[in-house]
């Protein structure tokens, strides 16, 4: 019996997904955990497999294109069964038959200059395009018109829109040469390369920017005497087996006196929504994270109930799933403060980025010597410096400097926090 295959919802907060690759094609015997497709969301990548064997008898849906959740993008079933039910929709009411792709060789455009490729103009002057390779073509100012289009049905897909990228500057010198003209076009190969932007990094790009242009941001850097948590770190390190501890590092203590000290500071604690401030009762901390695909943030939801060793687990466990791109999205939202943590790279200083509509964020410093006069001596000691950022909005300076003041008065103390 013909089963369809369909997107499947990743968190509650995803309503669409991309699929970026096929590892199946049409008429493929298929058996049950072989890869069916790619696809991933503004946040995170992921693979399908199959949950039944059989025949590949249909594919809805091709590379590039965006797929509402639920929706069925192909059939698995033995050759010859009826699939005309399947062509569409998961949900009732609703239906859109896609017929199945035909084989098509890959593009050869820009390989040889004797031969142009054909390219996709219909008749009518329509040129059939998805909505992904169309995005390309305008960021790259190219004309849609000369792709050879490879896609099922003769549709232009992404990956003929870069053939035509690498073979337009050789078309073009063709032309003039055919036009008896005497115009030289450079060769663009090996003097740079254009990449489209990934989904994950135009979702940066659109909150970053609306952060800055939208926010009154200010941000004020100041440091504390970091001898106590690194013989903390230490001690912990050493007998972290022994005691069953999670590893514990100096971004997962910082974590946790941010989650406590945000408790007496509810304007970081936060979100502004244009005419209302909604404040939270518990700390969703979100945690900037670098991955392959851009920066990700996931949040670690109640860590003001958490213990440090909870921290540290849950950091660790949130932060190999985004790094995989493996992470449920419903985790990479929700957050009510956020830090970010570049001292590992020697940044002395920097200006964190608000992630909206949050009212605060956290900037974690390299650790760097220092002196300071103690009993007439001049001793030197570790010092490291916090970076924060607030919407001047939510906040003035003088309750922001009172959070970071209690920070850092409660990380010189760390100890005592715990007892607490």
């Amino acid at each position: 019996m013909a089963v369809a295959v369909i997107m499947p919802r990743q968190g509650q907060s995803v309503e669409s997904c991309i699929i970026t690759k096929w590892h199946k094609k049409v008429g493929d015997h298929v058996d049950v955990g072989d890869m069916l497709f790619s696809y991933e969301t503004d946040k995170a990548s992921f693979d399908e497999e199959a949950k039944q064997a059989g025949t590949l008898l249909a594919v809805f849906a091709e590379e590039g294109d965006d797929v509402p959740v639920l929706e069925n993008v192909a059939v698995i079933g033995e050759p010859g069964e009826d699939f005309a039910a399947l062509a569409g929709k998961a949900e009732e009411g609703e239906k859109t038959v896609v017929p199945a792709p035909e084989k098509h060789e890959e593009s050869k455009a820009g390989a040889e200059l004797q031969k142009l490729p054909q390219t996709a103009g219909s008749a009518d002057g329509a040129v059939k395009i998805s909505p992904r390779a169309k995005a390309v073509a305008e960021n790259m100012k190219l004309d849609i018109s000369m792709a050879a289009a490879t896609g099922p049905n003769g549709r232009v897909i992404e990956r003929d829109i870069l053939a035509l990228s690498k073979a337009a500057p050789q078309m073009e010198t063709r032309a003039a040469a055919q036009a008896g003209g005497t115009a030289v076009v450079q060769a663009a190969e090996g003097g740079y390369q254009d990449e489209p932007l990934s989904t994950v990094r135009k979702v940066i790009a659109k909150s970053m920017h609306a952060s800055l242009s939208e926010m009154a941001q200010l941000t004020h850097t100041m440091s504390f005497d970091a001898t106590e948590i690194l013989a903390l770190r230490a001690k912990l390190k050493e007998n972290a087996e022994a005691l069953g501890l999670a590893n514990i590092t100096l971004n997962d203590i910082i974590l946790y006196a941010v989650s406590r000290v945000l408790k007496n500071h509810k304007e970081l604690n936060a979100h502004f929504l244009g005419d209302k401030i909604r404040y939270f009762n518990n700390v969703n901390l979100g945690m900037a994270v670098d991955t392959p695909r851009g920066l990700l943030v996931p949040t670690i939801f109640g860590a003001d109930s958490m213990s440090l060793s909870e921290i540290a687990a849950n950091a660790k466990r949130l932060a190999k799933e985004a790094q995989d791109g493996k992470i449920n999205p419903d985790n990479l939202t929700g957050g009510t403060f956020t830090i970010s943590n570049l001292g590992a790279f020697g940044v002395e200083s920097f200006t964190p980025v608000i992630n909206p509509p949050q009212t605060g964020i956290l900037g974690v410093n390299t650790i760097e010597t220092r002196v300071q006069e103690t009993d007439g001596q001049l001793v030197a000691y570790k010092s490291l410096g916090l970076s924060l950022t607030y919407d001047h909005r939510a906040l003035d300076g003088a309750p922001a400097a009172r959070f970071q003041q209690e920070l850092c008065r409660t990380l010189e103390n760390f100890t005592v926090l715990l007892a607490k």
